[in-house]
């Protein structure tokens, strides 16, 4: 079934490309925009892996369940930060207010799911699920979504639905037996590897930020779901 993320396998990275740049306000931080190459990859292509790595993490130790700091998981150039889950078996998720911290190493990146919209092979309880169907059910999951906002350190990042609403590539995800479609009441599902999965969502991705306090808030709201997320990182940037 679909989930909804109020909101790895981590690949090795080898480069950083020169990418153009947005400001989130004339002197803040930059936010880069969904049709660059940022790292190696794509919007796209870190969409699919921010998937791989929430999929891949134990409920018992999830950041994303408020089990563990952000750091589990985490490798490379690009840090993953997310909401709260959210099932289709749940037709009314309500509110979830949550304010985190997080330390994050010098030089990282970050790729936040503001809110999207996932569906895969595994849900549909059909192995040869066509990538194109999935896609058209992760679309109706995120048509929807309304009071989207996203600021970091105070300054808003404008037209998120239009301007960083992204599709993912079809990618294998990695469970755990503790994993999360069990936990938000989709499952029974055994731990394994599966294909495919693919995500629809708005993303916005970070260049590395200053040493020092930062904080980052996005909110969303679903009304398929009654789903309304909120949520703030305090961030500490080491030097």
């Amino acid at each position: 079934m679909k989930r909804i993320f109020g909101l790895v396998l981590l690949l090795g990275v080898l480069a950083v490309l020169a990418v153009p740049v947005v400001m989130a306000q004339s002197s803040g931080p930059k936010v880069i925009p969904p049709n660059s190459v940022a790292f190696g990859r794509t919007y796209s292509e870190w969409s699919a892996a921010w998937n791989q790595w929430a999929d891949s993490i134990p409920v018992a130790h999830h950041p994303l369940f408020d089990n563990d700091d952000c750091s589990v998981g985490q490798s490379g150039p690009v840090w993953f930060l997310g909401g709260k889950f959210c099932s289709i078996n749940n037709p009314n998720c309500g509110t979830d207010n949550v304010v985190r911290s997080c330390n994050v190493p010098a030089g990282k990146a970050l790729y936040i799911d503001v809110l999207s919209s996932e569906f895969s092979s595994l849900e549909l309880k059909d192995p040869k699920a066509q990538i194109a169907d999935l896609r058209l059910l992760c679309e109706s999951g995120i048509d929807g979504a309304t009071n989207l906002s996203f600021e970091v350190d105070g300054a808003a990042v404008p037209k998120l639905k239009d301007r960083f609403r992204v599709q993912s590539t079809a990618f294998v995800f990695t469970l755990p037996d503790d994993n999360l479609f069990n936990a938000v009441g989709e499952g029974p599902f055994p731990g394994g590897a599966y294909f495919p999965g693919v995500d629809d969502a708005v993303y916005v991705m970070l260049s590395p930020l200053p040493a020092g306090p930062h904080q980052v808030h996005f909110h969303g709201f679903l009304p398929a779901f009654n789903f309304t997320l909120d949520i703030t990182y305090n961030l500490t940037v080491a030097k």
